[in-house]
């Protein structure tokens, strides 16, 4: 397995709390659900590799297939997905997908962002 696999996998396992300012110790919750978010000169199947292997480890895994029309429309494909989820998510991203996935990573079922 690749180190980017190993990786991905590793990540996506993990549940990061996102209230790290708060005194109180955070509960770790296992995230069922992936969704990966693609960069800015790529589309949904670049995470093809990838999906399979989240998948073997038991994950539901949603590629999000972002317009890249603006910031605000790749904002709200990824809330779609999101919405679609079925419990605890970590949301994972690659280059611009970064930006999508801090606007919407303060939603109750993200666990954690990659």
């Amino acid at each position: 397995m690749s180190l980017w696999r190993s990786l991905f996998v590793a990540a996506s396992l993990l549940a990061v709390p996102l209230n790290l300012a708060h005194a109180q110790t955070p509960q770790t919750v296992k995230a069922k659900n992936v969704v990966l978010v693609h960069g800015a000169w790529a589309d949904g199947s670049s995470w093809s590799e990838v999906i399979p292997i989240l998948q073997a480890a038991g994950l539901h895994v949603t590629a999000v297939q972002n317009p890249l029309s603006s910031l605000a429309d790749s904002v709200e494909a990824t809330k779609r997905a999101l919405a679609e989820q079925d419990g605890p998510t970590v949301l994972v991203a690659h280059s611009w997908g970064g930006t999508v996935i801090s606007q919407v990573g303060t939603d109750p079922k993200v666990t954690g962002l990659v």
